[in-house]
């Protein structure tokens, strides 16, 4: 059953994509903007631009731009960026590591702050601690993670200047990276000092990021927890003497957290697409400042190759939570 679904689901995502690589590549050449000529300097003459354009293929018809294009991409090759005269891979994967490790940091204070305010919410069900906190999750999620990330510049940037709110990784700081992900290779290398300039760049947009969703994990999570302590086995935990603190972390919360499951993949899909403006906002070296960059300069195939990765990694989190959801689930495990 459970390899089927997989199988199936790898399908899925093969179709998936293909449908996203047409959709895409087709857009990005109908869209109004000439790229050669965005390449070429004022005095550049016809024929220039005719090599230019056959150079990149531009003089051939669109299917078959497409064709060459895929083949390119089933071998791996998705083209040299137009801007930057590099490959494509290259690029989109060098700044890969950035966009995950905001992602990931994003989620785990989402979920730390999200799963908190739930808790407390139904430990204090009924009174004005659940009015308070549901008030406040209401206001936090009226909020755009751009203006929170706004918000956070001007306090912690202008006004109570404590944070970075620029960059990676401060520029003073010398360390040969051999890869892109600065928290781990840090972590790794015993160089804390690099581990804590990457996470003090990062903590401002991270927040931004993840306020909205902690909203949501503390609201749908409450009501989870809420449903659950009126079950039976949580009254006969509390017949067994367990304080209400301890039945809720110890006999609610683990039932209660399985729904909630599949939010969390959801929006953290939402939040990686999040980070395109948060990045940007944040002079970020990530995926999302790299795609503001290529969509200004008409740069094709740097736009293709982001695109084509953001769907993949979308793809890839839903079946992941798709898999986990069957996986902690009996029924649907055995059914």
């Amino acid at each position: 059953m459970l390899i089927r679904t997989i199988l199936v689901r790898l399908l899925t995502t093969a179709v998936t994509l293909f449908g996203v690589a047409v959709v895409v590549f087709t857009l990005v050449r109908v869209a109004p903007g000439n790229p050669i000529a965005m390449m070429l300097p004022p005095g550049a003459t016809d024929e220039d631009i005719a090599n230019l354009t056959a150079l990149y293929g531009f003089d051939k018809s669109l299917p078959h731009q497409f064709v060459i294009w895929l083949g390119g991409v089933l071998q791996g090759d998705f083209g040299t960026s137009i801007t930057l005269r590099q490959p494509v891979d290259e690029l989109v994967l060098g700044r890969l590591p950035a966009t995950l490790e905001l992602s990931i940091m994003a989620l785990v204070i989402a979920l730390f702050a999200g799963g908190l305010m739930a808790v407390l919410g139904a430990r204090h069900r009924g009174g004005s601690t659940e009015v308070g906190l549901d008030l406040t999750s209401g206001a936090v999620l009226s909020i755009p993670d751009f203006l929170w990330g706004l918000l956070f510049v001007l306090i912690f940037g202008v006004f109570w200047p404590v944070l970075s709110i620029s960059g990676r990784i401060d520029p003073r700081m010398e360390f040969d990276f051999t890869t892109n992900f600065y928290v781990i290779e840090g972590i790794l290398r015993g160089r804390f000092d690099v581990v804590g300039s990457t996470l003090s760049h990062m903590l401002m947009p991270a927040m931004s990021l993840a306020l909205p969703l902690a909203a949501m994990i503390a609201q749908l999570l409450k009501q989870n927890l809420k449903e659950a302590l009126v079950q039976d086995y949580t009254t006969l935990a509390r017949v067994r003497g367990f304080s209400e603190t301890a039945v809720i972390l110890r006999e609610a919360l683990r039932n209660a957290a399985l729904p909630t499951l599949t939010l969390v993949g959801v929006q953290f899909t939402f939040l990686i697409g999040g980070t395109v403006i948060v990045e940007r906002l944040f002079a970020y070296e990530g995926l999302g400042n790299m795609a503001i960059d290529a969509v200004i300069n008409r740069d094709l195939p740097l736009i293709q190759g982001i695109v084509l990765l953001f769907a993949a990694l979308f793809i890839a989190i839903n079946l992941i939570v798709d898999l986990s959801y069957t996986l902690l689930n009996p029924r649907l495990r055995h059914g």
